[in-house]
């Protein structure tokens, strides 16, 4: 892969965050002061409410991306969720600029599919699956040097369409786009080359592929699929 990024690092000033906020009750949050990426694809990967999302989503809008998603160049608000961290992230820059970029949240998904057709004056994520648009817009606005925050875009994509998105991800990122993605997606966490940030034990961390708990269980369930789930309803019955 490309070794140049457009981002290299970040530094968090928690002086710039409230001192009632959920924000410092995150484990791998909460101590984080500066962080250093090494490669064109970085995966953040842990469980749900480990701030995976929450450190994503402050760092697409202390760039300048809308806090709902799309490019730099959509202006809308329905609702204002996202937390006061990004005021506190300061990005590293690489050399050069990005020539192009997206925030992709699955969950406000749908408003930047409206805003889209309002931005281009035509249907166009609309009139698709919600899995076929997310295709689209790899398709369509992943270039070479771009960057990228996807947050679980694998929540509207088949295993096959994760396969196709991998490919497109993986094509950009070695001709010089930077993406960082958070992601439950053993398909995804499997992107050859990219860092892999865990978000659980209470810090972040460097971890392997076959040390995710994504790949673990989804191993785990495909090898020996009767005795989990026996294991399961057995417990459940309890």
């Amino acid at each position: 892969m490309n070794n140049e990024l457009l981002i290299n690092s970040l530094t968090i000033d928690w002086s710039k965050v409230s001192r009632e906020s959920y924000l410092r009750d995150i484990p791998a949050i909460k101590g984080l002061t500066y962080l250093e990426f090494s490669s064109p694809v970085t995966c953040f990967v842990g469980e749900n409410g480990t701030g995976k999302s929450t450190l994503l989503e402050a760092m697409a809008i202390s760039f300048g991306f809308n806090p709902e998603g799309g490019t730099e160049n959509y202006l809308f608000s329905t609702h204002d969720s996202h937390s006061e961290l990004y005021k506190a992230v300061r990005l590293s820059k690489g050399t050069k600029r990005p020539k192009h970029g997206f925030f992709l949240r699955s969950e406000s998904y749908y408003n930047v599919a409206t805003y889209d057709e309002y931005y281009n004056h035509e249907p166009t994520l609309h009139i698709k699956s919600h899995g076929e648009a997310f295709l689209t817009i790899a398709e369509d606005d992943f270039v070479p040097y771009g960057l990228y925050f996807l947050d679980e875009p694998e929540s509207a994509l088949s295993p096959q369409s994760q396969l196709a998105f991998l490919y497109e991800i993986y094509k950009n990122a070695e001709a010089g786009a930077q993406f960082f993605i958070a992601t439950h997606s053993p398909i995804l966490l499997g992107i050859p080359n990219s860092e892999l940030l865990g978000f659980d034990d209470g810090e972040i961390h460097k971890c392997r592929y076959e040390d995710t708990s994504q790949y673990q269980v989804m191993e785990l369930f495909i090898n020996h699929r009767e005795q989990v789930l026996r294991h399961i309803l057995d417990e459940s019955d309890k």
